[in-house]
């Protein structure tokens, strides 16, 4: 295979979507991870792990990031969490905890493997982080979220700097997916309007029709890494292009 993906959250949502998708070009090879478990399919390979176990992700490198000849690599950041849907004072504290272990440690983590493990590969070399338009917006109870998509984008921004300064090749976006029909929308709408203001508003987009489907996305997230050429900058929304 010419191409390697390394994938998480693959087993439901955008994530199943990015799978189907990359799995239809005979060329692509995917090492997914899920919480899930799923079933076998060829040229993909599945690491049943809970990204939120800090020390279970780090104990488990060497199976995330393969050896082999390769014309491109490319981590896909996808797993997210949009956490408890609260204001500060009445959150859960191993709740915040967790949401920024699966938002924000594990996907430097991982960026910071893919860097040791392939930095020195002269092939094309992409990393690409499902970011949010929460990163930038203010919004009452999703605290969590919100700043750990934010810690994400910078997270990019840092990245893309030193891969220039030392001359790695790798290419960084951090792509905000819009607001997509997956499961994290049905969290929200069974948030409490006393907990979220915005709650009426967001069941108003599933019951107008308008959340993109996670097939629509997955296929502008394609678009992004198959044209890399068309793109200035980190920092992406798909609604833009």
């Amino acid at each position: 295979m010419k191409n390697l993906y390394i994938l998480t959250g693959c087993s439901k949502g955008l994530g199943k979507a990015l799978l189907d998708t990359l799995l239809e070009d005979e060329e692509n090879r995917v090492v997914g991870i899920a919480r899930s478990a799923m079933e076998v399919r060829e040229r993909f390979v599945h690491l049943q792990l809970d990204l939120g176990n800090t020390l279970a992700l780090i104990k488990s490198l060497s199976d995330i990031f393969p050896d082999g000849d390769f014309d491109k690599i490319v981590l896909i950041n996808n797993a997210g969490w949009i956490g408890e849907i609260a204001p500060l004072g009445k959150l859960e504290a191993e709740g915040i905890a967790k949401i920024h272990a699966i938002n924000v440690v594990a996907p430097a983590i991982l960026i910071n493997e893919f860097v040791r493990k392939y930095a020195k590969r002269k092939v094309e070399k992409l990393v690409v982080n499902i970011s949010s338009g929460a990163a930038v917006k203010d919004i009452d109870g999703w605290s969590g979220y919100s700043s750990s998509k934010s810690a994400l984008n910078r997270i990019s921004s840092v990245a893309q700097v030193e891969s220039e300064l030392k001359g790695y090749g790798i290419r960084y976006f951090a792509l905000a997916p819009g607001i997509v029909d997956t499961p994290m929308q049905e969290d929200i709408r069974s948030a409490k309007l006393e907990d979220f203001s915005g709650l009426e508003t967001f069941k108003s987009f599933k019951s107008n029709n308008e959340l993109s489907s996670p097939e629509q996305v997955a296929k502008k997230v394609v678009y992004l890494i198959e044209h890399t050429d068309k793109f200035n900058g980190v920092i992406h929304d798909v609604r833009k292009f």
